[in-house]
């Protein structure tokens, strides 16, 4: 369906990427020639394992790095390790975030602290290490994930959507600022999509939802990956600042 190998010989980092929506990018951007960079920080084995199955399914370059995308410290080493070993990057996708559902009430500082760490702070710190070396090149391409619940908004979802808002506001200032250094910076904000995250809503929200979709379906990662692939290559050469 995609152009055959729209990322040949560009180097590609997707935080959050041995599940859902990340691994689902992961695996189409091996396939269209990118030397693909997963990452993840909950388990070193399942990381090692998903680069070894990547791997074997397209025969492309593939590597882990396990870092915290809330981590100053850990972010800026894995971004030596990038540069040590590639000396470029020319894709970032900015995927790794959590979700705490709380009524507002409910809601305790700890909560805010860590969604907002993992998914504007996340996104913030990888976006600066990521133009650096982007920059080095005249030219790359940040694309972030936001949520329709960053849009819309969802009863119970106050602290979610605020940092979901959030990543569209930083994706429109970083456009700007990086466009004259050629680097392009758009985000996308999915739907009700097919993932862990939504298969762990109770029934009857989750049957609510789905009956609210005109095309009478869930969304995959697989869809969503797509929009990401287009954003990420040349592609969309003339499109920045976009959700």
């Amino acid at each position: 369906m995609e152009s055959p190998l729209t990322l040949q010989g560009k180097v590609a980092l997707i935080t959050g990427s041995t599940r859902g929506i990340g691994w689902a990018c992961a695996r189409l951007m091996a396939r269209q020639g990118a030397v693909v960079l997963l990452n993840g920080v909950s388990s070193r084995e399942l990381l090692d394992g998903r680069v070894a199955e990547l791997k074997a399914e397209t025969g492309a370059e593939v590597d882990g790095l396990a870092f915290d995308v809330a981590s100053p410290s850990a972010v800026r080493d894995a971004y030596a390790a990038i540069f040590k070993k590639y000396k470029r990057l020319d894709v970032l996708v900015n995927n790794a975030g959590i979700l705490e559902d709380n009524l507002l009430g409910m809601i305790t500082p700890e909560n805010i602290s860590r969604v907002f760490e993992v998914n504007v702070t996340g996104a913030i710190l990888n976006m600066q290490y990521a133009s650096r070396l982007m920059a080095r090149n005249r030219g790359g391409s940040i694309v972030n994930l936001s949520s329709i619940i960053g849009r819309e908004g969802n009863a119970g979802q106050v602290v979610y959507g605020g940092s979901k808002a959030a990543v569209v506001g930083l994706t429109l200032s970083a456009a700007k600022e990086l466009a004259p250094q050629g680097i392009r910076v758009n985000a996308v904000a999915p739907g009700f999509i097919d993932t862990d995250m939504t298969r762990r809503l109770p029934k009857e929200k989750y049957e609510q939802r789905l009956n609210g979709i005109k095309m009478g379906r869930i969304g995959t990662p697989e869809d969503v990956a797509r929009a990401i692939l287009f954003f990420a290559s040349d592609l969309s050469a003339y499109v920045t600042g976009q959700v």
